[in-house]
Order: structure tokens, then C-alpha cells, then sequence
């Protein structure tokens, strides 16, 4: 769907997701963005920009108290007859703007606002009646596959075919290396702390390139998973990385895994494996930095054989 008959340097985009605004960005579009959501925080120039979204939900306490005001918003929007998102779109801002492209998402309510949300938004309100591409990173080839169909809309096609060869290429040569390493630690990559949900989507192949095994069986989408089922798994490494949180907010969080029954009887405990990370910018960001996310948990997996480049910034050995 390349829009027709658009000149490409007049070109006005709003990223509603921050792997959008990334994937602009890489694809040399930045100057078509012209607007953005209120969590799209890199490359430093996008904070720029103004922002068309707003949370719902104040981002703020602990994991628990997070996720049960995520559950009262969607059931008051539920009940309401609205779409499930904890996110809505300032749409009188989105209009202002007269954007051409709008980027969003079809995947998660929970990680920004919802494809119905910024559809009723154009229909309603905004008259330049832009085109609307919508991601669904549900796995790594996802995202290749939307780095694509966003070049494609900016009628820069070849530059993105271009990036995913280069991403694809630097991810096959991080594999490479791995795959000689001969410890394969099974690894609990927890994508929320209280409760406990399990990493999926492209996280368990992010962690077999990394040279690890899942201990949790992440196959499909994140899903919630008890504390006895993580015990039982006896994981040689464990991976925290709530959606949403920065590195320092993560460690934390890390205290409220600690204090669970049978936590010092952990593998990867007793053998300093517990690790925090930057979920937010990094591992639960389905855009271009993915390959980061790789060589990062390359670093924690396995130290004999990569220089730890990104650690204190992408991720740190939580205390145990």
C-alpha cells in the first residue's frame, strides 16, 4: 500500500508506537514525522516532537498496583462498549496535524493505543484522511515484515528490504558465534513481575540465537505463569524484563521476585544468572534495536565469549 502520487519530501507521519518512530527513523524518513505518542522516546530528536496520545493508566508504583489499574481501566472501557486500551488518542492534536501516514499497532492494548482507538479517531476527526499502517509483531519475522510494510507506504521500499538484509545479517553472525558455545543455560525471561507472565512473541528466538534454551516455554504469545511453575523449571538463568520499565525501575522490581518461596534455591540464583534489563527501550521494543537486544543477552548468556558493550545500560546483574 505505497500512498500515490504523494511527493516523499512532503510527506507528513505520525507514529502512534515507539518501534514506528524507530523503524522512521532507520528507513532516513525522520523528517516526515510530524507527530508522535507520548512514549516514543528515541532517537533523542523524536521527544521533539509533539505528542498526540496520553495514558489512561499513571504509570506508577509497583508491578501489582500497575496491573490491577490496567484491569480497572479495561473494565470500565469494556463496559462503556469502548476498545480495550489503556492509551486514547488526542484527536483534535492528530487532526492539527494533517498527517499522511499514521503508524500504530494491532497487537497488545497494553503497549499502546488500540487500531480501533486511532481508526475512530480518522473517521471522527481527522480530515486529511490519512493511510493507517498497523503492526503486529507477533514474532521476529514480524518485524522484518513490518519494517517492510512501512517502507513501502513511505515509498522508500528498496531502503527497507536494504535494513532487514543488514538486521537479518548482523543477528545470523551473532548466531554463528553462539552456536560453539557449549553451555545453553535454560533461561525464565519474565516480562512482568507481579504477576509473573512469561516472554513470548520473538523473545524465545531472540534466546535460541543467544544460545539458550527457554525454560518456560514461551512458544506463541507472553503468557501468565505461576511461581511454582518457575521453581519447578529450575532456570540456570533468569531474565527481568517488565514491559514498560527503564533499567533502574527494573532493579527495583527485582526485590518483589526475590521474596518468593524458594527463590535463594534457584540455579540461577546460586550461580549469579538474575539479570535486569531495559525492557522498554530494548527487549520489548519489536523495531531495529532488536539486534541490540540480541548482543545483550549474548553478554549475559554468555560473558567468555562477548565483550559486555551494553552493560550498565541495557541491562545489570541484579543483587541476589
Amino acid at each position: 500500500m505505497r500512498l500515490m502520487n504523494q511527493d516523499q519530501a512532503a510527506l507528513r507521519v505520525v507514529s502512534l508506537i515507539p518501534s514506528g518512530t524507530e523503524i522512521v527513523y532507520a528507513l532516513g524518513m525522520g523528517d516526515a514525522l510530524v507527530g508522535r505518542s507520548h512514549e516514543c522516546d528515541y532517537p533523542a530528536e523524536a521527544a521533539s516532537l509533539p505528542a498526540v496520545t496520553r495514558p489512561l493508566v499513571p504509570n506508577a508504583g509497583g508491578s501489582r498496583t500497575i496491573h490491577d489499574a490496567i484491569g480497572e481501566a479495561w473494565r470500565a472501557r469494556s463496559g462503556a462498549g469502548r476498545a480495550l486500551s489503556i492509551y486514547e488518542v488526542d484527536a483534535a492534536a492528530l487532526d492539527a496535524l494533517r498527517p499522511d501516514v499514521i503508524i500504530t499497532q494491532s497487537q497488545c492494548a497494553a503497549c499502546a493505543v488500540s487500531l480501533t482507538d486511532v481508526e475512530a479517531a480518522v473517521n471522527e476527526m481527522v480530515s486529511s484522511r490519512p493511510a493507517i499502517v498497523s503492526c503486529e509483531p507477533n514474532e521476529l519475522e514480524d518485524i522484518w515484515s513490518d519494517i517492510e510494510k512501512i517502507a513501502e507506504v513511505l515509498g522508500v521500499a528498496p531502503a527497507g528490504r536494504l535494513k532487514v538484509e543488514q538486521l537479518k545479517g548482523r543477528m545470523y553472525a551473532i548466531a554463528n558465534r553462539t552456536a560453539s558455545c557449549p553451555d545453553r543455560p535454560r533461561t525464565a525471561m519474565l516480562e512482568w513481575l507481579d504477576p509473573l507472565m512469561a516472554a513470548g512473541n520473538w523473545m524465545p528466538r531472540l534466546l535460541e540465537m543467544a544460545g539458550g534454551e527457554d525454560a518456560l516455554g514461551g512458544e506463541g504469545k507472553s503468557h501468565w505463569v505461576e511461581w511454582d511453575a518457575v521453581r519447578a523449571a529450575r532456570p540456570e538463568a533468569v531474565l527481568l524484563m517488565p514491559c514498560g520499565f527503564d533499567l533502574e525501575r527494573t532493579l527495583t522490581e527485582a526485590a518483589a521476585v526475590a521474596s518468593r518461596p524458594g527463590w535463594d534455591d534457584l540455579p540461577a540464583v546460586r550461580g549469579g544468572r538474575v539479570f535486569a534489563v531495559d525492557g522498554n527501550q530494548w527487549f520489548n521494543r519489536p523495531g531495529p534495536r532488536v539486534v541490540e537486544s540480541l548482543e545483550a543477552l549474548c553478554e549475559m548468556l554468555h560473558p567468555e565469549a562477548f565483550n559486555p558493550v551494553h552493560e550498565g545500560v541495557v541491562w545489570k546483574r541484579a543483587a541476589t
